[in-house]
């Protein structure tokens, strides 16, 4: 693994501007001292989409136009931020240039790319981060300590869910081909990370449902979920999954999850603190989250493994894991089964 130089600033390429967290992770690259931070977006992409070298102009970061020459620029780290099923494609780029990746989830699209990334950064010799930025919040961080001294005795079931707007900046999170699917690939992966950090136990099988009944006009991918897990521990977790917040609701959506055991039962909404109100000009209602920025500590996370060359978590194997569970529950929405969960 190549040691970096400390004296000099990290430069760190962002791959893409398809995903929405690039824009927040660019803002805050740019703010981090010590940081170079340079991007490309050559597409293709849909027209009248903000990307490209207007958006980085908008951002205010530098720009090139091709993944080649942002590869021969000699990033220390990447960050791939691209549609769903072009992970694979920038992660071998990046791998093969020997700079470290933070990619965003789910990290594949099939089973297939999955195991081909892993691949990639094995031979390559660099690591691999998957962006699950709700594990970053400090409630997650006291939940985690309350279960591992044994405060809520023996885990028995998971009730979760991550219920958000149908995602519209960008078209492509609502096409399969791009996507991989809809509100099953979009945010069980979410929930399904928090668990893995948690427990660390292995998913076994999964049952799901979903359908498109809402928002049938616009989107081509199941909008709704309901996604049963059991796991190696005999835990069971219960995840809904949907787009189902309208689109004039003041805030995107949100996480919750409550942890049930045999010592008793823990609940945590990720997104919950926020001033409510009403807009004085409009009257219309006003969400104001506060609190510890996620994004920003995903990426503190990120640069400073970078530095130290010490693997950050969650790595690949999480993204694998959480991605078997996504693809058996797609399997099991299609067949009506119960669907073993293959790593």
């Amino acid at each position: 693994m190549t040691v970096i130089d400390s004296t000099r600033p990290l430069r760190v390429a962002v791959m893409s501007f398809a995903h929405t967290h690039a824009h927040s992770y660019v803002q805050l690259l740019l703010a981090t001292p010590d940081v170079d931070v340079r991007a490309s977006d050559p597409g293709p992409y849909v027209e009248g989409e903000l990307r490209g070298a207007a958006f980085a102009a908008e951002l205010g970061v530098d720009y090139v136009d091709t993944y080649d020459e942002l590869l021969a620029w000699k990033p220390d780290a990447v960050i791939v931020t691209s549609e769903n099923a072009r992970h694979r494609e920038l992660v071998e780029k990046a791998a093969a240039a020997g700079a470290h990746i933070l990619c965003e989830k789910p990290l594949a699209t099939s089973r297939e790319d999955g195991l081909a990334m892993k691949k990639a950064v094995d031979e390559a010799g660099v690591m691999l981060m998957v962006a699950f930025p709700v594990r970053f919040a400090s409630t997650f961080a006291t939940l985690k300590a309350t279960y591992d001294k044994g405060s809520l005795g023996q885990l028995v079931a998971v009730r979760g869910s991550n219920n958000g707007k149908l995602p519209r900046e960008r078209s492509w999170f609502t096409d399969p081909a791009l996507s991989g699917g809809g509100a099953l690939v979009d945010h069980v992966v979410h929930i399904a990370d928090l668990l893995d950090g948690l427990m660390g136990a292995t998913p076994v099988s999964v049952t799901a449902v979903a359908n498109a009944t809402l928002h049938a006009d616009r989107a081509r991918a199941e909008t709704s979920g309901l996604v049963t897990i059991t796991y190696d521990n005999g835990v069971i977790a219960a995840i809904d999954c949907s787009w189902s917040r309208p689109d004039t609701a003041p805030t995107w959506g949100g996480v919750r999850i409550v942890v049930a055991g045999t010592g008793g039962t823990a609940e945590v909404d990720f997104f919950g603190p926020r001033v409510t109100g009403l807009a004085s000009a409009t009257g219309a209602p006003v969400e104001l989250p506060y609190g510890p920025d996620f994004d920003r500590e995903l990426l503190r996370t990120f640069l400073a493994t970078v530095r130290s060359g010490e693997q950050p978590q969650p790595d690949i194997a999480v993204g694998l894991r959480t991605l078997g569970i996504v693809l058996a529950a797609q399997e099991s929405a299609r067949t009506g089964r119960t669907v073993a969960v293959t790593l």
